[in-house]
């Protein structure tokens, strides 16, 4: 009965926004401006036959996902090594701070110095996340109670077990919460990397492409696609935490 409230509850939001956006659209009567739900639709329908659009997915996909996990990696070690290691925190935390505060177009633009197009949105995904997986691991590590920590080592636990049995499941909640936030971020910057470095087959050299030529029913019905994916990325990565979390709980 809850269930099927909900997708009522979904249809219902979803159809008064059609709405919205096609009274909009007829207003405005520019589909330069705002195509219609039907043009959007008809312009998705062409993308779905066209096997290059295939490819820009995958491809898109495999870039934002290998710098997406890279980053969580390379965060979470950085973030252990930052809680045990006061040199290695002083050392790298203007670093730290310089990614944090730095827009992500200036990164792109710098980037585009260093890297091939096609490595690009895969550093840029990388360099958004490890930040903020980088801030929940030290953090969790240092609000850790020590009675805990005293406790094993009354029971004299070494390290790794001292990690995985206490301090992991600690910080878990807060890190699963961070990595699902991370990965917007991630999906968000690599595109926006692919639009300004343009790699072949990439959803975001299409959404330039299509921006160049005024396509714009072509641009809504890309933004569609890339909203699509970004949201089943995350129900993906959400079921793969679930069922990581409850294997050591």
């Amino acid at each position: 009965m809850k269930q099927s409230r909900k997708v009522l509850k979904f249809t219902a939001i979803l159809l008064l926004w059609l709405i919205i956006w096609f009274v909009i659209s007829s207003i405005l009567n520019k589909e330069i401006l705002v195509p219609s739900p039907i043009s959007t639709l008809n312009a998705l329908a062409k993308l779905c036959l066209d096997k290059q659009f295939y490819f820009s997915v995958l491809y898109s996909l495999l870039r934002i996902i290998a710098g997406y996990l890279l980053g969580v990696v390379f965060g979470f070690l950085s973030g252990i090594l930052s809680n045990k290691f006061s040199i290695f925190k002083a050392v790298t935390t203007p670093v730290l701070q310089l990614i944090k505060s730095v827009p992500v177009a200036s990164f792109i633009i710098l980037a585009l110095v260093w890297f091939k197009s096609d490595i690009l949105p895969i550093f840029i995904s990388f360099l958004m996340v490890m930040p903020m997986v980088w801030s929940s691991v030290e953090t969790g590590l240092t609000n850790i109670d020590k009675k805990y920590i005293e406790l094993a080592q009354v029971y004299k636990l070494g390290a790794a077990k001292t990690f995985f049995q206490i301090k992991l499941p600690f910080i878990l909640p807060n890190l699963i919460a961070t990595s699902l936030t991370a990965l917007g971020f991630a999906w968000k910057s690599g595109i926006a990397a692919e639009v300004i470095c343009r790699p072949d087959n990439s959803l975001g050299n299409m959404l330039q492409e299509s921006k160049i030529y005024i396509e714009t029913p072509n641009v809504f019905a890309l933004t569609f696609v890339v909203a699509i994916l970004s949201l089943s990325l995350e129900l993906f990565i959400k079921r793969i935490l679930r069922r990581y979390t409850n294997d050591i709980t």
